[in-house]
Protein backbone atom coordinates (compact mmCIF):
# COMPACT_ATOMS: atom_id res chain seq x y z
CA UNK A 1 0.00 0.00 0.00
CA UNK A 2 1.04 3.38 -0.96
CA UNK A 3 0.82 6.32 1.31
CA UNK A 4 1.34 10.25 0.78
CA UNK A 5 1.54 11.70 3.95
CA UNK A 6 1.26 15.81 3.77
CA UNK A 7 2.23 18.66 6.35
CA UNK A 8 2.88 21.62 6.81
CA UNK A 9 -0.97 23.44 5.93
CA UNK A 10 -1.80 26.20 7.97
CA UNK A 11 -3.27 30.29 8.10
CA UNK A 12 -0.89 32.59 6.91
CA UNK A 13 -1.34 36.41 6.34
CA UNK A 14 -1.16 37.84 2.76
CA UNK A 15 2.76 38.18 2.07
CA UNK A 16 3.99 35.23 4.41
CA UNK A 17 5.47 31.84 3.50
CA UNK A 18 4.51 28.58 4.27
CA UNK A 19 6.29 25.17 3.36
CA UNK A 20 4.77 21.44 2.50
CA UNK A 21 5.92 18.30 2.37
CA UNK A 22 4.79 15.28 1.28
CA UNK A 23 6.06 12.00 2.51
CA UNK A 24 5.60 9.14 0.41
CA UNK A 25 6.11 5.33 1.27
CA UNK A 26 5.21 1.66 0.13
CA UNK A 27 6.21 -0.44 -1.53
CA UNK A 28 7.81 1.52 -4.24
CA UNK A 29 10.07 0.81 -6.93
CA UNK A 30 10.34 4.22 -8.61
CA UNK A 31 8.78 7.54 -8.33
CA UNK A 32 8.63 9.33 -12.12
CA UNK A 33 7.33 12.37 -10.83
CA UNK A 34 5.53 14.34 -7.61
CA UNK A 35 3.38 17.09 -7.90
CA UNK A 36 1.03 19.55 -5.65
CA UNK A 37 -2.39 20.26 -6.68
CA UNK A 38 -4.89 22.55 -5.12
CA UNK A 39 -8.51 22.82 -4.78
CA UNK A 40 -10.89 25.81 -3.61
CA UNK A 41 -14.40 25.60 -2.49
CA UNK A 42 -16.49 25.35 -5.89
CA UNK A 43 -13.50 24.54 -8.04
CA UNK A 44 -11.94 21.85 -9.84
CA UNK A 45 -8.33 21.02 -8.62
CA UNK A 46 -5.19 22.33 -10.48
CA UNK A 47 -1.83 22.03 -10.90
CA UNK A 48 0.00 24.14 -8.78
CA UNK A 49 3.75 22.58 -9.16
CA UNK A 50 5.18 19.44 -10.71
CA UNK A 51 8.81 18.02 -10.69
CA UNK A 52 9.92 14.94 -12.37
CA UNK A 53 12.64 12.61 -11.59
CA UNK A 54 14.96 14.30 -13.79
CA UNK A 55 14.39 17.18 -11.74
CA UNK A 56 12.35 18.93 -14.30
CA UNK A 57 10.13 21.46 -13.20
CA UNK A 58 6.38 23.11 -14.14
CA UNK A 59 4.66 25.66 -12.62
CA UNK A 60 1.08 27.24 -13.01
CA UNK A 61 1.02 30.69 -14.11
CA UNK A 62 -0.03 32.14 -10.88
CA UNK A 63 2.48 30.94 -8.82
CA UNK A 64 5.59 30.78 -10.70
CA UNK A 65 7.98 33.46 -9.16
CA UNK A 66 6.62 32.67 -5.61
CA UNK A 67 6.52 28.48 -5.40
CA UNK A 68 9.33 26.76 -5.37
CA UNK A 69 8.97 22.37 -5.68
CA UNK A 70 11.65 20.55 -4.77
CA UNK A 71 12.08 17.00 -4.19
CA UNK A 72 14.39 14.77 -2.20
CA UNK A 73 14.57 11.39 -4.36
CA UNK A 74 16.41 9.31 -1.51
CA UNK A 75 13.63 9.73 0.86
CA UNK A 76 10.54 10.21 -1.36
CA UNK A 77 9.66 13.11 -0.16
CA UNK A 78 8.84 16.71 -2.18
CA UNK A 79 8.20 20.12 -0.44
CA UNK A 80 6.40 23.30 -1.92
CA UNK A 81 7.84 26.76 -0.44
CA UNK A 82 5.22 28.69 -0.81
CA UNK A 83 6.02 32.62 -0.66
CA UNK A 84 4.23 36.30 -0.63
CA UNK A 85 0.84 34.17 -0.31
CA UNK A 86 -2.03 35.57 -1.84
CA UNK A 87 -5.59 35.23 -0.46
CA UNK A 88 -6.26 33.20 -3.48
CA UNK A 89 -3.90 30.60 -2.65
CA UNK A 90 -6.69 29.79 -0.12
CA UNK A 91 -7.14 25.95 -1.01
CA UNK A 92 -6.71 22.65 -0.05
CA UNK A 93 -3.39 21.05 -1.49
CA UNK A 94 -2.86 17.74 -2.47
CA UNK A 95 -0.17 15.94 -3.12
CA UNK A 96 0.33 13.49 -6.17
CA UNK A 97 2.52 11.17 -7.07
CA UNK A 98 3.19 9.20 -10.72
CA UNK A 99 5.36 6.43 -9.84
CA UNK A 100 5.92 2.26 -9.73
CA UNK A 101 4.42 0.26 -7.15
CA UNK A 102 6.50 -3.16 -6.80
CA UNK A 103 3.90 -6.27 -7.82
CA UNK A 104 1.32 -3.59 -8.95
CA UNK A 105 2.84 -1.53 -11.55
CA UNK A 106 2.51 2.08 -12.43
CA UNK A 107 -0.25 4.20 -10.98
CA UNK A 108 -0.73 7.75 -9.73
CA UNK A 109 -1.69 8.31 -5.88
CA UNK A 110 -3.15 11.20 -3.89
CA UNK A 111 -2.44 12.46 -0.15
CA UNK A 112 -5.08 13.43 1.83
CA UNK A 113 -4.92 17.10 1.38
CA UNK A 114 -3.89 19.74 3.69
CA UNK A 115 -5.73 23.34 4.17
CA UNK A 116 -3.73 26.62 3.46
CA UNK A 117 -5.73 29.49 4.56
CA UNK A 118 -4.16 33.05 3.59
CA UNK A 119 -5.91 36.06 5.23
CA UNK A 120 -5.72 39.33 3.75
Amino acid sequence: QVQLVESGGGLVQAGGSLRLSCAASGSIISIYAMGWYRQAPGKQRDLVAIITSGGRTNYADSVKGRFTISRDKANNTVTLQMNSLKPEDTAVYYCNADLYRQSWGRGNYWGQGTQVTVSS
